[in-house]
């Protein structure tokens, strides 16, 4: 038997699993990129297909510049090398004749909480953020100066940011996550919010041709392609790692070892849910780019994609009967507030759980369990949206009752106050974030949450509480028929997982 020191929210549980379990944990670290700006500028002379950075050009002219959130990986570092992409861009336009004071960069966040002045700020590293003299602008997906998209394949109904078509060029500088954020994603997150939340979830995220988001931004960047000329530079990023004491977890063996052992544990659990979050958001982290790609942001985005997947990922060679998902201790949102119910199970079901290529890891009926508490943090500001949902979930989960809020919450003229004043996400977010669970959730059998502290929270949500993993692992075997095939996600991070087929 094995015992395994895994994250529970803000928690580290040790939890207990025979030898023949299967522990998917990220691979090593990467070789990562010496010199990021020297990557990022030889990639815009040789772009994959297409015209080069300096083809593009309009000297004397306008460019808007596109990034998101660095909403993932989980659970992210201070720096981040997309940080040092946007600086390179900047500086390569400008040595081309696009004066800074010229330049726009666009954050297109989506339904995403919008960018106050902290993060505005954090789009570049200090230093390059005060000498930059261009203008950092904050897509609103409610803003009546939103303009009609009009030709190619686009719905008549589609509108996009003005700085988009207000521009003499586009560049988009993304890192390549999954098949729905990055590239020309990014260009969706910059469209009104029906058009945002209009594509159904994929099953998975690592296959973009079957993900209708990516299908959806390659016809925006079509349409915006017949206006303005548009490339795009997309980063292969590392996962996040660990460095000091604990460096290598969740990958290394012997780290594993030492968490388990260590008074740490027992300590943080011992403290209150604030002081524990601090002290791991204030843990050493690192995050690296292994290689930059430049392009047309669908293309480049889908190569670094697959590339970031091969070098990234874990090889499973059979779907498992049931599978352990440790969740972290702040949601995929800005701002990284602690899960709610609804986050967890976007976290859990509709990230780590489709983070998947080939086929899913989960067998038709299999089961799934969360580490979590699942405890409600619902109040004002940021978290006050997904109350909406979570009252809607749990009077009834009948799919009729569950649009009709969300046709109610896209009007409630308080919320999308607080989205345009930046004090909350738009009032569709929490919807779409349920909604991405959808796929997980048809193909699993159940669903237990290990730890459950709020039982009615998870019975809201069709999950089964239970008090400790222990005990969860044994309603796993027992539904199997006595016998399972039992993975565990050594995360997070969350590494990509291959399965079956063959190798990339």
């Amino acid at each position: 038997m094995r015992r395994l020191p895994l994250l529970a929210g803000s928690r580290v549980q040790l939890v207990t699993v025979g030898d023949d379990a299967v522990l998917l944990a990220p691979p090593v670290p990467l070789e990562p990129l010496a010199e990021i700006g020297a990557a990022v500028a030889e990639a815009l002379r040789y772009p994959l297909s297409g015209a080069s950075l300096g083809q593009l050009v309009t000297v004397g002219g306008k460019v808007t510049i596109v990034v998101e959130p660095g909403l993932l990986p989980l659970p992210g570092a201070p720096w981040d090398p997309r940080q040092d992409a946007l600086a390179a861009v900047i500086d390569e336009l400008a040595r081309l004749g696009m004066r800074g004071e010229r330049h726009t960069v666009l954050v297109a966040g989506g339904l995403e909480r919008r960018s106050g002045r902290t993060e505005r700020e954090a789009v570049l590293r200090p230093a390059r953020a005060h000498s930059f003299r261009g203008v950092v602008a904050v897509h609103d997906c409610t803003d009546d100066a939103l303009r009609a998209l009009v030709g190619g394949d686009v719905s008549p109904g589609l509108r996009t940011n003005p700085h988009l078509l207000d521009t003499d060029l586009i560049v988009v500088v993304t890192a390549a996550e999954t098949a729905d954020r990055g590239g020309a994603a990014a260009l969706l997150g910059a469209c009104d919010a029906d058009t945002i939340a209009s594509p159904p979830p994929g099953a998975s995220l690592l296959e973009p041709t079957a993900s209708p988001a990516r299908a959806l931004a390659a016809t925006i960047e079509k349409a915006l392609g017949a206006h303005v000329p548009v490339i795009g530079v997309s980063l292969v990023l590392d996962h996040p790692r660990l460095t000091g004491r604990y460096r290598g977890y969740p990958s290394s063996n012997d780290t594993m070892r030492d968490a388990a052992r260590s008074p740490f544990r027992l300590l943080l659990n011992a403290m209150p849910g604030g002081v524990r979050r601090l002290l791991l958001q204030r843990m050493g982290r690192e995050l690296r780019a292994t290689a930059v790609l430049a392009g047309p942001p669908s293309v480049a985005h889908a190569e670094a994609l697959l590339r970031g997947i091969a070098l990234r990922g874990r090889r499973l060679d059979a779907p498992l009967d049931s599978i352990v998902v440790p969740l972290p201790w702040k949601a995929p949102h800005q701002p990284r507030e602690s899960l709610n119910p609804i986050t967890a199970a976007a976290t859990g079901l509709g990230i780590a759980l489709r983070l998947w290529r080939e086929a899913s890891p989960l067998r038709e009926g299999g089961t799934i369990v969360l580490l979590h508490d699942f405890h409600r943090t619902f109040g004002s500001g940021p978290q006050e949206p997904y109350r909406t949902l979570f009252q809607a979930l749990r009077d009834e989960r009948d799919p009729g009752l569950v649009a009709a809020a969300r046709a109610a919450a896209r009007e409630d003229p308080r919320a999308l106050a607080s989205y345009r004043n930046g004090r909350a996400p738009h009032p569709l977010l929490p919807f779409a974030d349920w909604a991405s669970c959808g796929p997980v959730l048809a193909r699993a059998g159940r669903v237990i949450v290990a730890g459950c502290r709020d039982a009615a929270a998870a019975r809201a949500l069709g999950f089964v509480p239970s008090h400790n993993a222990a005990t969860a692992l044994e309603m796993a075997r027992g539904v199997a028929g006595g016998t399972h095939r039992l993975g565990v996600l050594l995360a997070p991070p969350y590494a990509s997982l291959l399965v079956g087929g063959t190798e990339i």
